[in-house]
């Protein structure tokens, strides 16, 4: 007889279907499993069945009931790896979103693995992993056609999860495992007990539902009872004394053990699914070697299994039955005497956090632990941290310990995105200060500039400042200084910043010192002084670069410095900085300056006409982790691109989701709603959405040259002779070229000039804006053609039509064609051809970067080094490369290259 039996039966088609994707694995093409079931319908034996005939590396992890409150657990579980493994090195924390860097982290190690081999990686029981989980285990699906890596997971039906939901809405492949047949039960009895069963044991197995583990169960308790007896190869049921439900199956196994072994597995069940055998030791205080018998003898009895580093239950069913052993009122005693036998070790905090959550009660000892570890929980989990600092903050503590709870409270409330809670928890903590708290007064500042509030932020700080002196009168000045600029009061923001630059200076306080700067500059960038700004923001960044704690303004400078140097026409070294925070976000896990840094890039470039490029970098994260005017920003280049492109569809659904515009001008918008219209042959109403940004409080000059434009065709000259004349007035005030350009281009139009429209587009050349030097060409081309210039109109037409079609503006070409053919003026058989949209031929410059670096066999980390971009904006493109191509994986790439003879075979 075969005690312990986890043979596979019945699951052939399905261990094939996996056994063809691990084949494929050898081969470097990736996939993406999910394994769904009933408990105990065979999923984890399937995929152990398939990681052991898998040729690769293995990584697995499962979530656990307990473990929920902990982002990404499972994931740092099975990559061998620890939080401050992956951030100890990645630059300081402040301002970063710790779980998204720990999830980008997660990700790099992936990779690096992928690249060292084929990999395997297994998350069972999605359905009790966090969010965070799910999300990356959602994003690496999306990586497999790209990596040697075979991604399997496994989740029951309940508890249902909209995570999961979403998950399974992907595309990703989806296993649903029913219930044995018949045949299969008989075939596992027959392995369980070494002989065919009779019919009354296949008529006992049939209560079980096709069940295997209540299969399994049953057999075994028969086997352990001596109710069955084998003869001859036959087995037969020789007593009707069963189990009648796997919850009495299971404790008959455990009724077998040893009383001190059911009393270790009962302590163990309250550590979780997955246990270390040393924190085990900690709160049943013995020693490993007085515990080793009671593990010897749950692993004999099918109890536990040895899962390398530490013990699993065999099921979490077997788990869930010992743990309900356990009386309600005395759980939550035992989870809190392990929360502090593991906190007296020392243990990690994680650790400790899930025996805490999981008691429904709390100790003097817990709030001293929160103190002292808090920071470091409402990094790693703000709502763990927001559940126990609520529990505790209102104990008897004293009024120091509530001011730091209520700080840490408002901190993690703040990170987990509401503001509301932050800025009440704020508020109270502010009230019990002797001193003025300055991290409070910060956090509640951001919560209400965020809610269109900084006049009250102004009238507490003027409060607070009065007998403030040195480092905390400087960062309240900052804050003034901010809460003025929201405001618009911009000299009363430049006298803050500088009072607070004086104040910090005499304190060495480099960090405010950099904030104060910050201020001042852009404060310079609203006032056109883009040359002061660019030196106000270089010396913020040098004094931020020696100052700890400042990583999140380090950020925030380099993604102003990138638009005052496209604003400079200074754009390769724009495009440049804007890449290097990019990169720098994406390793620090600030996902805020991420999308502001990759939004930045979009736009820049949007105007330099690296369309595809730029279409990648505004895709690459999702709507929900960006700041709406991000959000709407990033949409707004996305609708303006598809609509040159004439793909009107694409274009519709970007510009509904960017939303209403709330009375803010956000430029791309404005400029796509406007193009939307005017394609439409509504040029009235392309003139009013450009309105507002004119003859606004603030003279938004990126729409000025289609206002005019818009104006002299419909006739609104006043319009059009302000914008033009305000045109001008920025040109004197930044003598840059893309400004003198947009100068001489309002003019013209209003002039009527094409030889002006022509010196315009030849200035916009100039400054590296080929969209609006085809603009003002088109323009030029019309009025020569309307004026009978026809060999003069042919040529501008034909110089615009280049770069319409080198941008992939089509519906900008095909419409100027049509004029022009209205005035006797058809294309020459110089003007090149549509670009193609698949093959080869469709790549993009940076698609044919990569693409040769795919074929190196370079990895996306690699390739990401190789030209300086982001993990994302690789996958990203690789992911094009291979829809373009038509083909399945890297491997796929590269034997097409060779069938192309792009490479040498």
């Amino acid at each position: 007889m075969q005690p312990n039996a986890l043979r596979l039966v019945g699951r052939d088609r399905e261990l094939t279907g996996l056994a063809r994707r691990v084949e494929d694995l050898s081969r470097g093409r990736g996939d993406a499993v999910l394994l769904e079931g009933d408990p105990g319908i065979g999923k984890t034996t399937l995929l152990k069945s398939v990681t052991a005939i898998a040729d690769a590396q293995i990584r697995w992890g499962a979530g656990h009931e307990l473990g929920r409150v902990l982002p990404l657990q499972p994931l740092v579980d099975a990559l061998g790896t620890s939080r401050s493994e992956l951030l100890g090195s990645r630059g300081d924390a402040a301002g970063s979103d710790l779980v998204a860097a720990t999830a980008e982290h997660l990700i790099e190690r992936v990779e690096k693995l992928c690249a060292d081999g084929p990999l395997v990686l297994v998350v069972d029981e999605l359905q009790w992993a966090d969010s965070a989980t799910i999300a990356v285990w959602r994003r690496l699906a999306g990586l497999v056609a790209q990596q040697p890596l075979l991604l399997l997971g496994a989740a029951r039906p309940i508890p249902q999860r909209d995570e999961l939901i979403a998950l399974r809405r992907t595309g990703v492949h989806r296993v649903r495992l029913g219930t044995l047949p018949a045949s299969a039960v008989a075939d596992l009895l027959g392995y369980i007990f070494g002989g065919t069963p009779d019919k009354a044991l296949r008529k006992l197995a049939a209560g079980a539902g096709g069940n295997p583990m209540y299969v399994v169960e049953l057999a075994e308790a028969l086997v352990r009872s001596g109710s069955v007896e084998v003869v001859d190869g036959n087995a037969r049921l020789i007593s009707t004394q069963v189990p009648d439900s796997l919850s009495s199956a299971i404790a008959d196994r455990l009724g077998f053990v040893s009383q001190d072994t059911r009393t270790v597995l009962a302590a163990a069940a309250m550590l979780g699914q997955e246990f270390r055998v040393s924190d085990l030791a900690v709160v049943q205080r013995r020693r490993v070697s007085e515990l080793l018998p009671s593990f010897q003898e749950a692993i004999a009895a099918g109890v536990l299994v040895d899962s390398g580093e530490a013990l699993a239950f065999r099921h979490g069913l077997v788990r869930t039955a010992l743990y309900d052993e356990v009386p309600h009122a005395a759980r939550s005693a035992w989870h809190l005497e392990a929360a502090r036998e593991l906190a007296e070790a020392e243990a990690e905090p994680e650790r400790v956090v899930v025996q805490l959550l999981a008691a429904q009660d709390t100790d003097a000892w817990v709030v001293p632990w929160l103190v002292r570890h808090g920071q470091e929980l409402v990094g790693h989990a703000p709502d763990a941290a927001i559940d126990l600092l609520g529990r505790v903050v209102d104990t008897d503590v004293s009024v120091p310990q509530r001011e730091r709870l209520l700080s840490l409270l408002a901190d993690a409330h703040f990170r987990a995105g509401d503001h509301e809670k932050a800025e009440e928890c704020a508020v109270a903590g502010l009230a019990l200060a002797d001193v003025v708290p300055v991290d409070l007064h910060w956090t509640l500042a951001q919560c209400r500039s965020l809610t269109g509030r900084s006049e009250e932020s102004l009238a507490d700080l003027d409060r607070a400042m009065p007998g403030t002196s040195g480092r905390d009168l400087a960062r309240l000045l900052v804050l003034a200084a901010r809460a003025h600029f929201d405001l618009g009061d911009l000299d009363s923001a430049q006298k803050a910043a500088a009072d607070a630059f004086e104040e910090a200076t005499a304190c060495a306080d480099r960090g405010t010192i950099s904030w104060a700067l910050h201020v001042r500059a852009i404060v310079a960038i609203v006032r056109n002084a883009m040359h002061s700004a660019l030196i106000l923001l270089d010396q913020a960044l040098a004094v931020a670069s020696a100052a700890d704690g400042t990583g999140d303004l380090r950020l925030l400078l380099q993604i102003n410095r990138a638009l005052v140097l496209d604003d400079l026409d200074r754009r390769e070294e724009a495009v440049e900085a804007a890449r290097a925070v990019r990169h720098a976000a994406d390793a620090a896990g600030n996902i805020v300056r991420l999308a502001q840094a990759q939004s930045a890039l979009g736009q820049v470039l949007l105007y330099t006409g690296e369309w595809d490029d730029a279409l990648v970098e505004v895709d690459l994260l999702g709507d929900d982790v960006k700041d709406p005017r991000v959000c709407s920003t990033d949409r707004g280049v996305a609708a303006l691109i598809n609509l040159h492109r004439g793909d009107a569809k694409s274009a519709r659904k970007h510009l509904n989701a960017a939303g209403e515009d709330n009375g803010i001008v956000v430029i791309t918008v404005t400029l796509a709603r406007s193009l939307q219209l005017e394609q439409e042959g509504d040029l009235a109403g392309a003139l009013e959405v450009l309105r507002p940004g004119v003859y606004g409080d603030v003279v938004v000059d990126e729409l000025l040259p289609d206002a005019v434009r818009l104006a002299v065709q419909v006739g609104d000259l006043d319009l059009a002779r302000f914008a033009a004349s305000y045109a001008e007035s920025l040109a004197d005030k930044l003598d840059v070229a893309h400004r003198r350009a947009a100068a001489v281009h309002c003019r013209a139009l209003l002039d009527g000039s094409p030889d002006e429209l022509i010196r315009a587009a030849d200035t916009y050349g100039e400054a590296g804006l080929p969209a609006r030097a085809a603009e003002a060409l088109a323009s030029a081309a019309l009025l020569l053609a309307a004026s009978e210039a026809k060999v003069e109109a042919r040529a501008a037409m034909t110089q615009a039509i280049e770069l319409y079609t080198e941008l992939g503006a089509e519906w900008d070409a095909l419409a100027l064609l049509s004029h022009m053919r209205e005035h006797g003026i058809r294309r020459g058989p110089q003007v090149k051809h549509r670009r193609a949209r698949h093959g080869w031929e469709s790549l993009t410059p940076a698609e044919q970067r990569i693409t040769e670096l795919v074929v190196q066999g370079l990895s996306n980390q690699q390739i990401g080094e190789h030209l300086f971009l982001s993990r994302r904006t690789v996958a990203t493109h690789v992911s094009h490369v291979l829809a373009k191509l038509g083909v399945r994986s890297r491997t796929d790439i590269t034997r097409e290259a060779v069938r192309r003879g792009v490479v040498a075979g």
